[in-house]
């Protein structure tokens, strides 16, 4: 053991991280965009497949998506532009519409763009000045005109161009040379301005003339046409309830008839699902047109189109009544601001609705979830583990030696064999195992033969660790891998780490003393530490405001903190001081979280994008943009190749390391997320969140598999065993709760119906499943941890009523 604590503290004294060479970004084409830095950014415009990324979707700080971004369609000085067809003079048809395009471009200032096109074309300046107005041109000219300016709805500088009618539509361009890069030529750039639209052309989709008195009536017929139809189409209409409510209410709003809106929310507000009523609320606030503009909710709702899934026998209904009806106007919303997933087969019911629905933006498309996922283990490398010569070679009461115990393998223990959904094993670049690694390693496969085997007949002991007078407020929990060290988080800007094994914690000495020490004595290890800074606590000063995330790395001598001043940052374990202040959020960042392997880390923050990072840089290497409200918290899959987050805007995203894609989006929470954790074979997710809900999801076929209900409040932490038979979910309700996770996953239906269509039967068992509740006093459970030996830490501050 002396060997072993030496050798781990001469490989942490080297305080600059070490690991493998940065994460290779994406190929060009793939949607990689630069930010300041050269940082690569896989944000909203990433993965465009060969099209021109926007060039200010990436700039800034650290490579943060910018708002509002303008698309500029004029070509730069000296850039050659793409040969476009000349006019024939067979086709007057061709040549008037060039002459449309030759007109908006003179009209919008865009004089180097024209000048280009003319001469590509072949035409005179008399004939583009003598062509007049786009009013006055010939029927066909003047048709291709129209709906030229129609179509464009980008921001060009110095354009009189009208206001952009609403979202979701792509701008495409004639020349090459943007300013996110050269196109090759005879290439059409599209420039995709979705996903960050301009607020004026946000709101102007509102923009109607209908009565407002007939709005309430409207709503009311196909209110009472659902109500009224069969049992089977019922459920399932009903989802349309929400959405339409929303836009007819903003559209009211929007069109400056205040009294109407007032009435129409009145009147059926409360025919909502109840976990809607914390967006009633932001909604029923925005009562004037200028209380729109600034309302990141309302502007989440309608740059994000409401995904429905209705069977295709419901839709047609639907669609029959609205046509016999001529309802325009409820078909108009349906048209522009809800997407219809379609599926042939028989109507869902209300359970297996209910079970999906709940997310800011409905349910998730099924080609959300339809990428390949590796959730497979990386093999493992051989390590020879020497016999434990206390354990095996000890004698027995008669003198003779005891007889060795075959070692078995234990569930929760990585398999050695290629697992065959495994990913590549250089799929991402990993560090490799150092010699402190290996030791550790060794010393986990010895803890392992020790290992509790848990099962409903037998439960694991649970050690709580109650932090007394925590006026500070404690924020944040981290527990060491092998359970020696505990961080904690405080509102009063301050982390703090405490050692609670009998070894108390010590610095460095400083440089002056180390000069004076035999770097060839065999204790040299020993004398670097110096015995006057042992303590059992070291507190770290460095943030400007309260510390919301803790991590350790998974070799004990670094330590993550992330707070609301919007950085993150690397603690030495060592000289327990700061080593790195990583700045790329822009408002307070809720959690921060290692990688199993380390060197990576990924956060999360309100600026709703959940960065990864690498300690050796200080720019992020990945940005991972798509959730609507803030990412409250992350975690690396077991294999490292996926990051998984989860959000206020209720759903859970899993991303792919390698090129930053969305790969799965889970929906079916009624509250904010706040507690992630994977199974150990990494086939498994369970997710926490504030409606007291632990829903359990199989990443593979992307399908929710399993609801537990028990807890009364936000479920803060969740956390497997390490041979994942049970699951340990903790909550603010001052309770800790095991689950037996074998029951939840044994009886799994993942045919290829239940596949394609996303169709699940949640089993009504949960209490079943439930193996025992622990009440804590006054105590929310802020953390769980299962140590090698399936003991289980819990951790919280005692909150007195």
């Amino acid at each position: 053991m002396a060997a072993l604590a030496e050798e781990q503290t001469e490989v942490a004294v080297k305080l600059e991280p070490e690991g493998p060479p940065t994460l290779l970004p994406p190929q060009a084409g793939d949607g990689a965009g630069e930010g300041s830095g050269g940082t690569p950014n896989n944000g909203p415009n990433g993965g465009g497949g060969g099209n021109v990324a926007v060039a200010a979707a990436a700039g800034g700080d650290g490579g943060t998506p910018k708002p509002g971004v303008a698309v500029s369609a004029a070509a730069p000085a000296g850039a050659a532009p793409v040969p476009a067809a000349p006019a024939e003079a067979g086709a007057p048809h061709d040549r008037q519409t060039l002459l449309a395009v030759l007109q908006f471009l003179r009209q919008s200032n865009l004089r180097e763009a024209e000048e280009a096109l003319r001469r590509e074309a072949r035409l005179l300046e008399e004939a583009v000045a003598g062509s007049g107005a786009p009013g006055e041109l010939d029927g066909a000219g003047a048709e291709a005109a129209s709906a030229l300016l129609s179509r464009v709805t980008a921001s060009v500088p110095g354009s009189a161009a009208p206001e952009p009618p609403g979202t979701g539509t792509s701008v495409t361009s004639v020349f090459s040379g943007s300013a996110s890069g050269p196109v090759a030529p005879g290439k059409v750039a599209s420039v995709a301005v979705e996903d960050q639209p301009d607020v004026s052309a946000v709101l102007s989709a509102y923009n109607q003339q209908g009565d407002p008195t007939m709005y309430e009536e409207y709503y009311s017929g196909l209110k009472h046409f659902i109500e009224c139809s069969l049992d089977c189409h019922r459920a399932e209409l009903s989802q349309l309830f929400y959405p339409l409510f929303v836009h007819m209410y903003l559209e009211l709003v929007y069109n400056q008839h205040e009294n109407e809106a007032k009435s129409f929310f009145e009147k059926f507000h409360g025919d909502q699902e109840c976990y809607y009523q914390d967006d009633l609320r932001v909604l029923s606030s925005l009562t004037k047109k200028e209380h729109m503009k600034g309302n990141e909710t309302m502007l989440d709702f309608r740059t994000s189109k409401f995904v429905l899934r209705i069977s295709r026998d419901s839709y047609q209904l639907l669609k029959r009544h609205l046509q016999e009806k001529q309802n325009n106007q409820i078909w108009n919303i349906v048209q522009e601001h809800l997407y219809i997933d379609i599926f042939d087969g028989m109507p869902r019911s209300k359970q297996q609705i209910d079970a999906m629905v709940g997310s800011l933006a409905g349910e998730a498309k099924r080609e959300a979830n339809k990428s390949k996922v590796f959730f497979g283990l990386l093999k493992e490398p051989e390590i020879e583990v020497p016999l434990d010569d206390e354990d095996e070679e000890g004698e027995n009461e008669e003198g003779k030696p005891k007889k060795k115990k075959p070692k078995k393998d234990s569930i929760g223990s990585k398999s050695k064999k290629q697992d065959p959904n495994a990913p590549p094993q250089n799929r991402i670049p990993l560090p490799e195992l150092k010699d402190s690694d290996k030791l550790d390693k060794i010393m986990n496969m010895k803890e392992t033969t020790k290992r509790v085997r848990l099962g409903p007949d037998c439960l694991p002991s649970i050690c709580f660790y109650t932090f007394l007078n925590a006026y500070q407020g404690l924020t944040a929990v981290d527990v060491t891998d092998d359970s020696s060290l505990i961080a904690g988080g405080f509102a009063d800007s301050t982390v703090r780490v405490w050692s609670v094994t009998p070894k108390k914690l010590r610095s460095v000495k400083q440089a002056s003393d180390l000069s004076l020490i035999d770097k060839e004595s065999d204790d040299v290890l020993e004398r670097i530490m110096d015995e006057k800074t042992a303590s059992e606590l070291k507190i770290l000063y460095g943030h400007s405001g309260p510390v919301y995330g803790a991590s350790f790395s998974p070799d004990r001598n670094y330590l993550l903190s992330s707070s609301e001043d919007g950085t993150v940052r690397l603690w030495s374990l060592q000289t327990f001081t700061c080593l790195v202040g990583y700045k790329g959020h822009n408002y307070p960042v809720w959690d921060t979280q290692f990688s199993p392997y380390g060197y990576y880390f990924v956060s999360g923050g309100h600026d709703r994008v959940a960065r990864l990072w690498a300690t050796d840089h200080y720019q992020p290497l990945r940005i991972f943009a798509g959730h609507l409200a803030d990412v409250n918290c992350t975690r690396f899959h077991p294999n490292s190749n996926y990051v998984a987050t989860g959000s206020a805007d209720r759903t859970v995203r899993l991303w792919d390391v390698l090129n930053g894609n969305c790969v799965r989006i889970f929906t079916g929470h009624k509250g904010p997320i706040h507690s992630l954790t994977f199974s150990p074979n990494g086939r498994f997710l369970a997710t926490g969140a504030t409606d007291g809900r632990v829903l359990l999801w199989d990443i593979g076929h992307g399908l929710m598999v399993g609801e537990l209900k028990g807890h009364t409040d936000t479920v803060c932490s969740l956390r497997f065993s390490r041979d994942g038979e049970i699951l340990a979910s903790g909550s603010m309700d001052n309770t800790v709760r095991l689950w037996d996770a074998v029951r939840a996953f044994e009886d799994l239906e993942t045919d290829d119906f239940t596949t394609a269509t996303g169709h699940i039967n949640l089993p009504e068992n949960s209490q079943e499943l439930l193996l025992g509740t622990y009440m804590t006093k006054s105590t929310p459970v802020v953390h769980l941890h299962f140590t090698r030996r399936n003991l289980v830490l819990a951790a919280g501050a005692y909150s007195p009523q």
